[in-house]
């Protein structure tokens, strides 16, 4: 599975009004140093249609994917929507990243590893 397959399935799972952080999207995928990527993919549709991007935060909290949305302020309203509380601070557009993070578990992340391993097409030596 490429990066951005794994990506779209971990995204889906981001709980309704919680967020989750660009490292922390990489990490679950095998990747732990492509926070950078995730972005790029979300970014630019690579995650698929439904990958809920507006619950994708950096490590601080802060929404840094404006860019990306229709309007400047779509990723706050849409979060303000599910309940996650949206502060300005002096970096921009914050959410509390103890409360609203994605605590996912270690038994989700197995979950991710075996349907990844599932949907991998085996190497053909030649």
């Amino acid at each position: 599975m490429t990066f951005y397959e794994k990506l779209t399935i971990v995204c889906r799972h981001i709980p309704y009004g919680a967020v989750a952080t660009y490292g922390q999207l990489a990490l679950l995928c095998g990747k732990p140093k492509n926070a950078r990527q995730v972005g790029y993919a979300l970014r630019e549709g690579l995650a698929g249609d439904q990958a809920p991007a507006h619950r994708v935060v950096n490590s601080k909290g802060i929404l840094s994917g404006a860019a990306s949305f229709e309007t400047w302020d779509l990723q706050k309203l849409l979060l303000q929507e599910e309940g996650v509380e949206v502060m300005w601070t002096e970096d921009g557009w914050r959410v509390d990243l103890k409360k609203y993070g994605w605590k996912n578990t270690m038994e989700e992340a197995l979950e991710f590893a075996r349907e990844f391993e599932k949907n991998s097409v085996p190497e053909t030596k030649g």
